[in-house]
């Protein structure tokens, strides 16, 4: 509750009394004397003492008035006249929040803050001479500047906050200079900033310089919480944040590639960021666990030997959260001869999981294994294929070599080509199956007899197509014919849609071969010329 004294400065401030406005605004800053401490309203009478050339008001805000109660006033711009009279004052900390109301301003009147900026970019910078860190990046961030280098060392301003490039050099590096400083100073935001372009330009001393640091201040301030986790927690994912997360997976990637390798920091980097629920360190700790890395080789890094009951549980968690890589991972662990608990089913069901989810080396392993075992089971070429043409899309050439030497690709057949030349309009009315199976041909280079006798109904795989007549036709081989491009599949779609729901064989409409090689010589005959062994 006010006391007596207090409603009389009360009284008097609201009368417009400059001196009891400056003392009701001080009693609100610093509380007592029956008043709380109240910021915000001892900004409001500060300011409107100021307003009445209080010199000592201006001062009081620029020395005590934090940038967050600043914002939070209907103008906030109107009130850095202040911070600028008391930084000329001699208020280093006036000027910072000076520049922070003016570059953190969006959607004001770009002529007011044009005027502004180049006011604040000369507090900054002797704020920053004067060694406030806070300056010193501040003044980085927003100096317009790009990556590059000085004196042989990687710096970079905040990039979310850069995007034009500087007018020339001396300007660069003037704010590489700044970020460094900063980052010298202990900015934690700049020392990301320069750990992220060192680890960009593959610059692994002056990443480790930058980032180990403060990887091993996070180690140490989680530790006693990650002693207690047995489960990734969300709450320590969102306590670690995302840039955090990955400087500790990068900062254990770069020291397994060192010399000398201090397994126990490499492991609690990892631990710390896989506990925090980041897919990429599970990943990363489980290959580390099984001493291996992502293509399956073994790896003689760290002590002692592999732990595979640890690195399952973490692959299996990497796996779940969408990485392919883990899955693989997996599929290698179970084919290990010292694994106590090898288990080729098991192999087998991660290799597949892997290659279903996009992983090239799995769908290659897929593609070959389908192949070795096509006379345990027919259909185990056309899965080869299947797989092989996942690898061969990703860049596989041994894929893409296996591929041409099992299945053909689609080559017009010349008989046809001649045959389709021939149809008339009334023929193709007339002889709609045997138009079809001539234009099949053309597409897909199938001979007289293949084109005639095949059951498109179990022909088309979706990805090639099973040519396969031994039944009717004993001289012919069962072949594979790729569907490499969208126009065929289009066309071949289009033309199965005709065969539906029809007997291909020859019981079906169209007879048997003879029949149809019969009935085909009388539509065609200058194709049924062409040399063809039947």
């Amino acid at each position: 509750m006010a006391k007596r004294e207090d409603l009389a400065i009360i009284r008097a401030a609201r009368a417009g009394q400059a001196a009891a406005q400056l003392a009701l605004g001080k009693r609100y800053l610093f509380g007592g004397n029956g008043l709380p401490q109240s910021l915000s309203t001892a900004l409001h009478w500060l300011e409107r003492a100021a307003q009445q050339q209080e010199s000592e008001a201006w001062m009081l805000i620029g020395s005590h008035i934090p940038l967050e109660v600043a914002q939070a006033v209907s103008d906030p711009l109107a009130l850095c006249v202040w911070y600028e009279r008391a930084f000329d004052a001699g208020q280093m900390q006036a000027g910072l929040v000076l520049a922070q109301l003016v570059l953190h301003r969006e959607g004001s009147d770009p002529n007011v803050l044009h005027g502004l900026r180049g006011k604040v970019i000369k507090v900054l910078e002797t704020a920053a001479n004067a060694g406030i860190a806070e300056a010193q990046w501040l003044l980085a961030q927003h100096a317009d500047s790009v990556p590059a280098q000085v004196s042989g060392r990687a710096v970079v301003s905040n990039p979310p906050l850069s995007g034009v490039l500087p007018a020339s050099k001396p300007e660069q590096d003037a704010t590489l200079k700044w970020t460094a400083r900063a980052a010298d100073a202990g900015v934690t935001q700049a020392q990301q900033s320069l750990a992220q372009l060192a680890w960009e330009n593959a610059d692994w001393p002056v990443f480790l310089e930058r980032a180990l640091p403060l990887a091993r201040a996070l180690s140490e301030q989680y530790v006693d919480i990650l002693a207690q986790l047995n489960v990734p927690s969300e709450t320590l994912e969102r306590q670690l944040g995302e840039e955090n997360l990955s400087l500790l997976v990068r900062c254990a990637q770069v020291l397994q590639t060192s010399e000398t390798v201090d397994a126990v920091e490499v492991q609690q980097f990892l631990e710390l960021a896989a506990y925090g629920d980041d897919k990429a360190a599970q990943l990363a700790l489980g290959l580390w666990h099984a001493r291996m890395n992502s293509e399956g080789e073994r790896l003689l890094v760290g002590s002692g030997s592999a732990n595979y009951k640890k690195a399952i549980r973490w692959l299996t968690l990497a796996g779940e959260a969408g990485l392919a890589d883990a899955w693989y991972a997996l599929s290698r662990i179970y084919l290990k001869s010292e694994f106590s608990q090898r288990n080729l089913v098991d192999m087998q069901r991660h290799l597949e999981h892997a290659a279903e989810m996009g992983h090239c080396a799995a769908q290659l392993e897929c593609g070959l294994s389908a192949w070795r075992t096509r006379r345990e089971k027919l259909a185990n070429d056309v899965r080869a294929v299947y797989w092989l043409q996942k690898a061969a899309a990703q860049g596989s050439s041994e894929a893409a070599g296996l591929l041409a030497k099992i299945a053909d690709s689609a080559q017009p057949a010349p008989w046809a080509e001649v045959a389709r030349q021939q149809l008339t309009r009334e023929q193709i009315t007339a002889h709609p199956f045997l138009a079809a199976r001539i234009e099949l041909a053309t597409l897909f280079g199938l001979s007289r007899p293949e084109a005639l006798l095949l059951d498109l109904n179990l022909a088309d795989c979706g990805h090639c197509l099973v040519v396969d007549i031994r039944t009717q036709y004993a001289r012919s081989k069962r072949r594979l014919i790729q569907i490499q491009t969208g126009d065929e599949r289009q066309a071949l779609s289009r033309i199965a849609r005709l065969f539906e729901d029809v007997d291909c064989g020859p019981d079906g409409p169209e007879g048997n071969y003879r029949q149809r090689l019969y009935r085909f010589k009388t539509a065609v005959p200058a194709a049924a010329l062409e040399t063809e062994a039947d």
